[in-house]
């Protein structure tokens, strides 16, 4: 069998894929390559990728298996896999953790001005400020806040349970209006938006929701309310939300996403006036250790699974 591992230094050299190696012949590839991808996946029977898209034009008559190394698979033409009998498994779940962990660091640093006192303390204002505690710019609890979530699925429910355990009261809106039935309270979006003091995103990105934070959508919210995305950049557009800050419609927002990966220098997002009340993290919100780790763990255990016939998550539907 060859095994061909695409984009991997998007993965961390900290974690080892060396236990694909007993399976068979393993081509290894990173992003810095002018050598075409057919060129890549010929003879090759398992491709391991996550962004590059795998469709009738890069798919060689070789490959039996792609292993998506996400969840989300919008880059596989699954109409072509299906007729051409091509199984694709996808990983759900080992990044749950993760996502929301970073939720919370990116709130809490805003709620808290972090960067602010940081600064003071690192550019002397605290030393020679005389008092041993500066307040400036005030900051307030999240006990007794109301959280909205929008989209409550795995990472959704992770973070409402945390924000549960700060004292925060949760909302949340559904995008798909599938999650009727559930121990939290639902609303619609714009009673999410009226009501937050933190508004987090982890939903599925469609069509539908496309720019479902624009203007409009900011305008509705309190002035003191921040916004989370970690879900997918294309949920806020990102013009609006410059304005919004810069304005003072919101008190500001934490991006682990963007409209456009790696952030293009014309970003919007980096004319931001407000510099202070933005956090921009580069779409790293998944990635710990321990989450990468739990991703390479579940590719083995699908190739596995394909091996002895049996589908475990596969999003094919041939059989």
């Amino acid at each position: 069998m060859r095994i061909a591992i695409l984009e991997r230094q998007t993965y961390g050299e900290d974690v080892s894929f060396e236990i694909f190696s007993k399976y068979g012949q393993v081509d290894v590839y990173s992003l810095q390559t002018d050598e075409p991808i057919l060129d890549r996946l010929k003879d090759i029977d398992v491709v391991l990728c996550n962004k590059y898209p795998m469709n009738k034009q890069t798919l060689t008559s070789s490959v039996k298996l792609i292993l998506q190394t996400g969840t989300g698979y919008n880059n596989i033409d699954l109409d072509y896999c299906n007729q051409n009998h091509i199984a694709v498994c996808n990983v759900a779940g080992y990044s749950t953790k993760s996502v929301a962990q970073h939720t919370f660091a990116l709130a809490l640093s805003l709620l808290e001005h972090l960067q602010e006192y940081d600064t003071m303390v690192k550019d002397l204002t605290y030393s020679k400020s005389g008092v041993f505690s500066i307040f400036v710019p005030y900051f307030s609890e999240l006990a007794g806040k109301v959280w909205g979530i929008i989209g409550l699925g795995a990472i959704g429910k992770e973070v409402a349970k945390i924000a549960q355990a700060f004292g925060c009261r949760v909302i949340f809106y559904s995008t798909s209006g599938r999650n009727i039935k559930n121990e939290y309270e639902q609303v619609d979006f714009e009673t999410l938006l009226k009501e937050s003091d933190i508004v987090s995103i982890h939903a599925a990105l469609t069509e539908k929701n496309r720019y479902l934070m624009d203007i409009n959508a900011f305008k509705k919210m309190k002035s003191n309310a921040i916004l989370i995305n970690v879900a997918r950049g294309p949920f806020v557009n990102e013009k609006d939300l410059v304005y919004a800050i810069d304005h003072s419609l919101i008190a500001g927002a934490g991006l682990d996403v963007m409209e456009q990966e790696p952030l293009p220098l014309s970003s919007p997002l980096l004319q931001i006036q407000k510099k202070n009340r933005i956090l921009l993290t580069p779409h790293m919100a998944w990635g710990s250790k321990e989450a990468r780790t739990r991703l390479i763990d579940e590719l083995v255990l699908n190739l596995e699974s394909y091996l002895l016939g049996k589908r475990r998550n596969r999003i094919d539907n041939w059989e």
